[in-house]
Order: C-alpha cells, then sequence, then structure tokens
C-alpha cells in the first residue's frame, strides 16, 4: 500500500464529497511507513494546502490535507480509501501548527459545517 497525502481546502473538500473522490493533484507519498517520514508528508502536503487558500473567505482559510491508501503512487483514489483527513484549528494558523485529525465518518459533519 501506498500512503498519499493529498493538499486541498475546505471548499474543494466539500465539493469532492458528493463526487466519486478527493482530488489528486499534487498528491505527496511518503517515501515509506515510519513515523517521521508520514509527518515530513503531511506537512508537505500542509504547505501545499497553504499555498491553495489565497481569496479564500473567512472561515474557509484552512489547509486540508485528505490521507488515502493506494495500492499505487498513481492509483486513482475513491472515498473508501482514505484513512483520514487532517485540517487546521483556526483560519489562518501558523503554517509551524499540527492539524487536527478527522476520522473518516466525521467528513459529513466537517463539510456540512461550512
Amino acid at each position: 500500500m501506498t500512503r498519499r497525502y493529498l493538499p486541498t481546502t475546505l471548499p474543494r473538500l466539500a465539493a469532492e464529497w458528493d463526487g466519486d473522490g478527493p482530488g489528486t493533484d499534487d498528491a505527496v507519498v511518503a517515501a515509506d511507513d515510519g513515523e517521521e517520514t508520514e509527518y515530513a508528508a503531511l506537512m508537505t502536503a500542509a504547505d501545499a494546502s497553504a499555498e491553495l487558500l489565497a481569496g479564500l473567505p473567512d472561515g474557509r482559510r484552512r489547509r486540508v490535507v485528505v490521507v488515502a491508501e493506494t495500492s499505487a503512487d498513481d492509483a486513482p483514489v475513491a472515498w473508501r480509501d482514505v484513512v483520514a483527513v487532517h485540517v487546521d484549528d483556526q483560519d489562518d494558523a501558523d503554517p509551524d501548527d499540527d492539524l487536527a485529525w478527522w476520522a473518516t465518518q466525521e467528513i459529513g459533519d466537517l463539510v456540512a459545517s461550512l
């Protein structure tokens, strides 16, 4: 299995939620399953997510990273492949802040709160 970190935004996550799966543009792949390697991949994806936030309205400027496990680096990602979502606790969070973990069964609640 390949663990992929997919940078996105809250509006994109909400738009993708009713579709086949999250977008895979700019996916970051962890080189191995080591804790430090996975954390580095998560934070690299969080940085990529931060670049997507320009121009978003208040309440929507939070880094979002969807974590998925797929059979290959370039395999399509379906919602069943998603293992977690990481989201900033507040708008314009410090880039060094950790992101909050959301379980897959909470994604619907997250997008409904927008």
